[in-house]
């Protein structure tokens, strides 16, 4: 039974609609509702919010093109000032005249002279009868820009007195937008992050012709246990989906199993699948690259990704800060005489280390240490001679920005900050390399 019912759509493009847009139906219902028929004015401003990759502007795409209904859509992310912005749109609704292809470039520098000119374009397209859709995509980028140019699309039918919805979309909530001197309040929808069962359905949809669905069906099932914890972006997940799927299939390829061995074929596709979890939202190599890389059955640790080469992009003595942070972090106070002085005294050869000292102190994690202690080990394992400027103490804080040392306690304490390293060993290995 289909779900999406309006009177003033047929039944067929209703119905084609709603196999688009799986599990976004109730929001769909909600948007035909507001928007009514074609020649009604619909609300004047519609706010939609979600989070990333929840399908906001993938769902209004598909409504507008699927009910061909006049519309303009604009990403305010490419469109960054507002006499970009106006002027796109206005080259839009030229390019929706049915009555000539060719557009021109109308300069508009104010919202005064995009309101005559949007009449204008209006009149001389004949869409006095029904009404035109302004979709305005990554829509936090109008608060900065000038301060009416929100209040003004918020009141744009009202500003033109011709049949026009605004509709925002945004990540963020209407609370951040809602400025001081107040505004005309849109009609807010919400669209909810998809559930484990969601995507699911939507991405086992995607499934190879030569496979069947159950067994397409089963890898996404796999592919979500393992990675729905870190990864909730529809769209890295179908990224990951369709990489991996060929090193899936393999024990099948081989003849080694058939489509129902679930078991054999998550053994195979296991140690894959962790690796792939190094690059969950990174990009940091290409698909050809981690095929290749599959093929040759590379360790986790030959991903040439940003933990092997993000240190070039470090300056000289924030390696040497890095390097002398992790030593700090990992090192007891006590052995700093042992490794960093030349003469260093006698070293005493009974065995000193207290009983939870003999644990791994990767696996206990790394310590806090003060300020005067990292630039100690600094000046001993770099060669030439280091002052300490204001260079060296930035370089610090830009380390603590890029999250690479993290700061623990308040810069008020009186004996001085201390940092701890989040850096793996191999992330070291690959900056003193």
């Amino acid at each position: 039974m289909p779900i999406l019912e309006h009177p003033a759509y047929p039944a067929a493009t209703l119905l084609h609609l709603e196999s688009l847009v799986p599990c976004r139906e109730a929001q769909v219902s909600m948007l035909l509702s507001i928007f009514g028929e074609r020649q009604q004015f619909s609300f004047p401003s519609i706010f939609i919010y979600g989070h990333t990759s929840s399908g906001k502007t993938y769902v209004m795409r598909t409504l507008l093109k699927t009910l061909q209904l006049p519309h303009v859509f604009v990403n305010c992310v490419e469109y960054f000032t507002s006499r970009l912005l106006l002027e796109e749109i206005l080259i839009q609704l030229q390019n929706c005249s049915s009555e000539t292809g060719q557009t021109s470039h109308v300069p508009c520098d104010n919202f005064n002279d995009f309101i005559r000119l949007f009449k204008q374009a209006v009149a001389s397209q004949e869409l006095q009868d029904q009404t035109l859709y302004i979709v305005l995509d990554r829509a936090e980028q109008l608060r900065e820009m000038e301060t009416n140019i929100l209040p003004a699309f918020l009141r744009l039918q009202e500003l033109t007195d011709r049949n026009v919805t605004v509709v925002l979309l945004s990540e963020i909530v209407w609370e951040l937008f809602r400025p001081n001197t107040g505004c005309f309040e849109p009609f807010t929808l919400y669209f909810p992050d998809y559930s484990i069962g969601h995507l699911q359905k939507i991405l086992s949809q995607n499934h190879p012709p030569e496979y069947s669905a159950d067994f397409y069906a089963a890898y996404i099932n796999i592919l979500l246990g393992v990675f729905y914890m870190v990864c909730r972006d529809l769209k890295e997940l179908q990224h990951l989906a369709a990489l991996n799927f060929s090193k899936y299939c393999e024990p099948v390829v081989r003849g080694e199993a058939n489509e129902r061995d679930t078991r054999k074929l998550w053994k195979n596709i296991e140690p894959h699948l962790k690796k792939a979890m190094q690059t969950v939202y990174l990009r940091e190599i290409s698909s050809s690259q981690w095929e290749r890389l599959q093929h040759e059955d590379g360790e986790p640790g030959q991903l040439k990704g940003l933990s092997a080469h993000t240190h070039v992009e470090l300056p000289y003595y924030s390696k040497f800060l890095l390097i002398a942070a992790y030593l700090a972090s990992y090192n007891p106070v006590r052995t700093d005489k042992r490794f960093f002085l030349k003469h260093h005294g006698k070293i005493r050869k009974t065995n000193f280390m207290k009983k939870h000292e003999k644990t791994s102190n990767h696996l206990l994690g790394p310590k806090p240490f003060p300020l005067d202690r990292l630039l100690a080990i600094l000046y001993s394992i770099v060669d030439n001679r280091v002052a300490p400027t204001a260079n060296i103490f930035s370089q610090i804080t830009s380390l603590v920005t890029l999250q690479l040392l993290s700061m623990v306690g308040h810069n008020d304490q009186l004996d001085g900050p201390r940092y701890k390293c989040t850096v793996s060993l191999d992330f070291i290995r690959a900056v003193a390399r």
